[in-house]
């Protein structure tokens, strides 16, 4: 099998959440009428805190798995080196969660930086989608779209959140 297979979940994971919460954050943002500068700010420390926060949560998961398995005297290959696969984690997370925010580092349209960081994400998550079946041997296309889907049910949920909000306080 090879190595990479041992990582795919991680990797996956990884980088299927930071995409999604990076555009989250934006997706709110953009529902509450906040500024570019505002933006950036938000997702550079969503990207940070929640890559370190997934690298280690991924690392204790492992760890503890390995340790109850091995009271009970199981013993799984692919538990070997939890830091390994925290590691992947934290690294897919910040690597693929930074796509969604590069309109925002450019002089782009503030009217169009929300619609680049639209096909941006939905570029990104359907691409790392069909990526998976170079391990799992699945249909591209259904991987690709499943993870899409998956993207957009929390784009949209955090753009309403972002509008309500908006609303709620009467901010213009």
């Amino acid at each position: 099998m090879p190595r990479t297979s041992f990582y795919i979940g991680d990797l996956v994971l990884g980088a299927n959440d930071g995409i999604i919460t990076s555009f989250a954050v934006i997706s709110g943002a953009a529902g509450a009428g906040l500024p570019a500068f505002v933006v950036i700010v938000l997702g550079l420390a969503n990207l940070v805190a929640d890559g370190i926060s997934m690298g280690l949560s991924n690392y204790l998961s492992l760890e503890s798995t390995k340790e109850a398995e091995e009271r009970v005297g199981i013993s799984e290959k692919r538990l070997n080196n939890p830091s390994r696969h925290g590691l992947a984690t934290a690294f897919a997370f910040s690597s693929a969660g930074v796509l969604p925010l590069i309109p925002y580092f450019f002089n782009i349209s503030p009217n169009t930086q929300f619609f680049v960081a639209i096909a941006a994400t939905a570029v990104s998550l359907f691409s790392v989608g069909a990526l998976r079946t170079l391990v799992t041997g699945s249909h591209w296309l259904r991987s690709g779209l499943e993870m899409l889907f998956v993207g957009g049910i929390a784009a949209i949920s955090a753009y309403i959140v972002g509008a309500a909000v908006r609303a709620f306080f009467g901010i213009m």
